[in-house]
């Protein structure tokens, strides 16, 4: 039976290629869309390329200039950030909200930090407030640079298939991020994201005013418990924090629509679909 989000996915991308850029040695993948607007620039977790947020590029790329990086082979979270800061200025974004998924959270929020005067609003999502510990558990406790990397993919298939059995109705995203731990993301780049968490730097303290700050988070995430998202709120003491009812540790691709409108209110566009409401800390 044909995966609908592959599909859909894959016709993006034929008329989105992923282009490709080196930077200090190392060699990014981005898809840009959008010629006016406010800047944004998408970062994705450790299962995704840019491409994985079609839908928001999509719903976006006529009202905003858009940037999605995948990342490359090599380096880790501090080298990524210099490197983001200069193809930002290739790319001449300027100023720009930056929103980063997981191990993208981690990197927005030390880019955030970091480069103040580049980052217009920090949105980080689905994602942790440090490092410490990360290393004892599964599968960064492996050896990343050496185990056999069908150990390190049987690892994320055990993860997926978990997640398919309790949620059947799922099941092509499931069939999406496998093709993604299945080679669609290289080797190299999957052992580099893995190593950027296990030896990530503890975050520096944010650099932003509050109300240029935002969460996203999912009640029923299941790699960010709910320890974890508080910590990232007391953190980042963030003007509003959104919460998905559900949407498990990927809400962009399955809740896409409200996924865009709290995009449109970040970046002061037009709410084209249900909005959020109001008040620090917004269900849906």
């Amino acid at each position: 039976m044909a995966n609908r989000l592959i599909a859909i996915r894959n016709h993006f991308t034929n008329r989105h290629p992923e282009q490709r850029i080196m930077i200090s040695g190392r060699e990014w993948g981005y898809v840009k869309a959008g010629d006016s607007g406010p800047a944004l620039l998408l970062i994705p977790g450790t299962l995704g390329r840019g491409d994985v947020f079609w839908q928001q590029i999509e719903a976006l790329q006529d009202r905003a200039r858009i940037v999605a990086v995948t990342y490359p082979k090599s380096g880790g979270v501090p080298e990524w950030a210099s490197d983001i800061a200069e193809l930002s200025g290739r790319l001449a974004l300027d100023r720009f909200t930056v929103l980063g998924s997981s191990l993208g959270g981690y990197l927005a929020q030390y880019l955030a930090a970091t480069y103040p005067h580049l980052v217009e609003g920090l949105i980080a999502a689905n994602t942790l407030h440090s490092v410490a510990g990360v290393a004892t558990r599964p599968p960064y406790s492996s050896d990343l640079d050496s185990a056999p990397i069908e150990e390190l993919r049987a690892g994320f298939g055990r993860n997926l298939g978990t997640w398919r059995e309790a949620h059947p109705e799922q099941e092509e995203l499931v069939d999406l991020l496998m093709t993604e731990v299945a080679g669609r993301i290289p080797e190299p780049e999957l052992r580099a994201r893995l190593n950027a968490l296990k030896r990530g730097p503890e975050l520096p303290l944010p650099n932003l005013p509050r109300e240029r700050i935002a969460t996203i988070e999912s009640a029923d995430d299941p790699l960010i418990l709910l320890s974890m998202r508080e910590a990232v709120r007391e953190r980042l003491k963030p003007s509003v924090a959104y919460v998905f009812e559900w949407g498990g540790h990927f809400p962009y691709i399955v809740r896409p629509e409200l996924y865009v409108s709290l995009l449109e209110e970040q970046l002061g566009l037009a709410i084209t679909g249900r909005d959020w409401g109001t008040g620090e800390l917004r269900a849906r």
